[in-house]
């Protein structure tokens, strides 16, 4: 690898909720390390933005497709529509989530409950039935899958999400170990809370306050930055990680020791 080449040069990356967030900068991460990225997103505003953004800052490397990861018609058609254009998927990083309001588990609606688990779990695997095939074909991938230490050590008024996430580790666990003789790796990355349009819903609210107390309670002193993710997402996409799978990889500043 040299500064020019980047991890990733060559590579074919596809990332999930890239239209803001976490997503964001690991669709740009993976650019900047020399693969082409396609953004997955509902959010037509914020995908075609952030494929600008990147395309802007080198040219070509990026496209947007709408996309509902819950759907697998959706999965499906983009999945298509990526290889029939660029032949392979190197990387697939299945970022998009959502959450509830921090409040007691007993408050959180069944339809909120289902929509959770569609786009938390349900997404890993509507996403696996469409990559599999593709992956055993070109004899290899790699699946990135954004959990959370939520899913690790739970924080309260966040059951529900905390389960979905805690689905999410062990689904990935499980798959890295069922598709290892295809090359397959399949890893987490457990972010603690950081700075993406779901955090006020983390926390219950979004005041210097609430901050200091979530801050607080992570050992090196701050919540997680985007990059932060978008780092360790590029090293486990990239060859120099060939030999890790079946990891939850903890980006969370020491909150799980």
């Amino acid at each position: 690898m040299t500064a020019r080449e980047g991890r990733l040069p060559g590579k074919f990356a596809v990332v999930t909720g890239a239209g803001s967030g976490f997503g964001e900068d690991i669709a740009k991460k993976f650019a900047e390390e020399g693969a082409s990225v396609t953004l997955l997103d509902i959010d037509d505003a914020g995908g075609t933005r952030v494929a600008e953004e990147i395309n802007a800052a080198t040219p070509g490397r990026a496209r947007f497709i709408h996309c509902d990861v819950s759907r697998r018609a959706d999965v499906a058609a983009a999945v298509r529509e990526i290889v029939g254009a660029d032949r392979r998927i190197d990387a697939y990083v299945n970022n998009a989530g959502i959450t509830h309001r921090n409040q007691p588990m007993l408050d959180v609606s069944e339809d909120w409950f289902d929509r959770i688990f569609a786009v938390n779990v349900k997404a890993l695997y509507l996403s696996a039935l469409e990559l599999v095939p593709v992956f055993r074909a070109q004899g290899g991938g790699v699946v990135i899958n954004i959990a959370s230490t939520a899913g690790i050590r739970p924080r309260p008024g966040l059951t529900v999400y905390n389960a979905s996430k805690a689905a999410a580790i062990g689904f990935s666990k499980s798959m890295a170990v069922e598709f290892a003789p295809d090359n397959i790796r399949v890893n987490a990355v457990c972010p603690v809370a950081g700075e993406t349009p779901l955090l006020a819903e983390f926390m219950g609210g979004d005041t210097p306050e609430l901050r200091a107390k979530f801050a607080g309670t992570v050992p090196l002193g701050r919540l997680s930055h985007p990059r932060d993710i978008a780092n360790a997402v590029a090293f486990l996409a990239s060859d120099e990680a060939a030999f890790i799978t079946g990891v939850a990889l903890e980006v969370d500043g020491g909150r799980c020791v």
